[in-house]
């Protein structure tokens, strides 16, 4: 076995889907398929279960995991050794929300790769409420992401701003927010909300303490696109107010008052503690945290 192999595992093993990981990997289904079933026989042991459902680790694929992981971070540790010198080299992975690629990013970037040029940078994109799963299934090596409630025990996380969570609705269509009594009529308001993650859990809970049942139009991934169902007068929602004052549609969205007010973001760079090991990771972080303590970030929570 050889260190693409590995790394082919390795974001499999995250995926768990060969479609994802092909693209992803920049190589064929077929070829991926041949390249674990030379994995099995090499180590005599089933890696995956399919069906046509599904894909799964094995006991051994598990284990498997683990040593893929360690030996993919030992070789990239070697070849920062090797290579060291006063310029860094090897490659970091990231995963963010679209907003945070324009908004929170762009000035780490700049005083990494102004710093740092050998690092090659591979950004990836998409619902910030999977971010902390990409982490832990070690698909990237640091993500942007909202602090949970429970930080899981190996993440690290540095905190870059606080961001209200906002009730908004459509600015041309009033008739979509039902009041009565000056108040929403929560019944007759239709509600759109995050599929999953901690914006769906605040909102849920929101709900929940003043035991309302809400008139759920639709469930989507993405603040984005949330954000346009509501422009589009599809119903009310909750979203991070940064994510609202980045969007191309704030001057078709409201905010709505709304108490008792919802539980802030803390939006932040997370990390395996693990992957401090990697010379590349580190860097990045210490650039990223000198920036947020010199508040050189530029970064706004407030539309």
């Amino acid at each position: 076995m050889d260190i693409r192999e590995l790394r082919l595992f390795k974001h499999l093993a995250g995926s768990l889907h060969f479609g994802k990981s092909s693209r992803a990997c920049h190589v064929t289904p077929s070829a991926l398929t041949r390249i674990i079933q030379r994995l099995e026989e090499e180590l005599g042991e089933k890696l995956f279960l399919r069906d046509n459902r599904s894909v799964r680790l094995t006991p051994a694929g598990k284990v498997f995991r683990t040593y893929a992981e360690d030996a993919l971070q030992r070789h990239e540790v070697l070849q920062a050794d090797l290579l060291r010198t006063d310029h860094l080299g090897g490659e970091i992975s990231l995963y963010c929300s679209v907003t945070a690629a324009y908004s929170i990013l762009p000035v780490i970037f700049q005083k990494f790769r102004s710093v740092h040029p050998g690092v090659q940078v591979n950004l990836q994109t998409g619902d910030a409420a999977l971010a902390l799963t990409k982490l832990q299934n070690r698909e990237v090596d640091i993500t942007v992401a909202a602090l949970p409630d429970t930080l899981p025990e190996q993440v690290e996380f540095l905190k870059i701003l606080e961001t209200p969570l906002v009730f908004i609705g459509p600015s041309a269509f009033p008739e979509t927010v039902v009041l009565q009594g000056g108040q929403i009529d929560w019944l007759l308001t239709p509600v759109i909300t995050a599929e999953f993650g901690l914006s769906r859990e605040r909102t849920d809970r929101w709900f929940r303490e003043k035991s309302i049942v809400p008139n759920i139009y639709a469930q989507v991934a993405g603040n984005e696109a949330i954000i346009a169902m509501v422009a589009l007068g599809c119903g009310v929602a909750v979203v991070p107010e940064l994510v609202l004052a980045k969007s191309p549609l704030k001057e078709q969205i409201d905010i709505l008052a709304v108490t008792p007010q919802l539980e802030s973001f803390s939006i932040g760079i997370c990390t395996m503690k693990k992957n401090r090991n990697l010379p590349q990771v580190e860097a990045f972080l210490s650039i990223a945290s000198s920036l947020c303590s010199k508040k050189g970030l530029g970064v706004s929570s407030h539309p």
